[in-house]
């Protein structure tokens, strides 16, 4: 099993940056086959933003495509989502997700397993 604990979440008017943490423990040997973020608007269902598998292949969703990065440590034990010129349609929680299906992009997280969330707020 795996743990995830979100960080950095905030508020930031248009075109400012932050940048989310996600501290993954895990209580077993192995670790998940990829690493993402989604983020869920009010009113909205929960959309993938991004995901980064073990062979660091990155997908990201079309609207975010050019402004957000993800990585991760070496250790692979912290997965960061780098988010410059926000919008406020960017405005949501923000999860952080291990995903254990070993398939390509956001349907990894077919068996997944998430964080609490994070709120980011984007102000125009």
């Amino acid at each position: 099993q795996v743990q995830l604990v979100e960080s950095g979440g905030g508020s930031v008017q248009s075109g400012g940056s932050l940048r989310l943490s996600c501290r993954a423990l895990y209580t077993i040997k192995g670790t998940p086959y990829c690493m993402g973020w989604f983020r869920q608007a009010p009113g909205k269902e929960r959309e993938g933003v991004a995901v980064i598998e073990s062979d660091a292949t990155t997908t990201y969703a079309e609207s975010v495509k050019g402004r957000f990065t993800i990585s991760q440590d070496n250790a692979k034990t912290t997965l960061f989502l780098h988010m410059n010129s926000l919008k406020p349609e960017d405005t949501a929680i923000y999860y952080c997700a291990a995903g254990h299906t070993v398939v390509a992009g956001f349907a990894c997280f077919a068996i997944g397993t998430w964080g609490q969330g994070t709120q980011v707020t984007v102000s125009s």
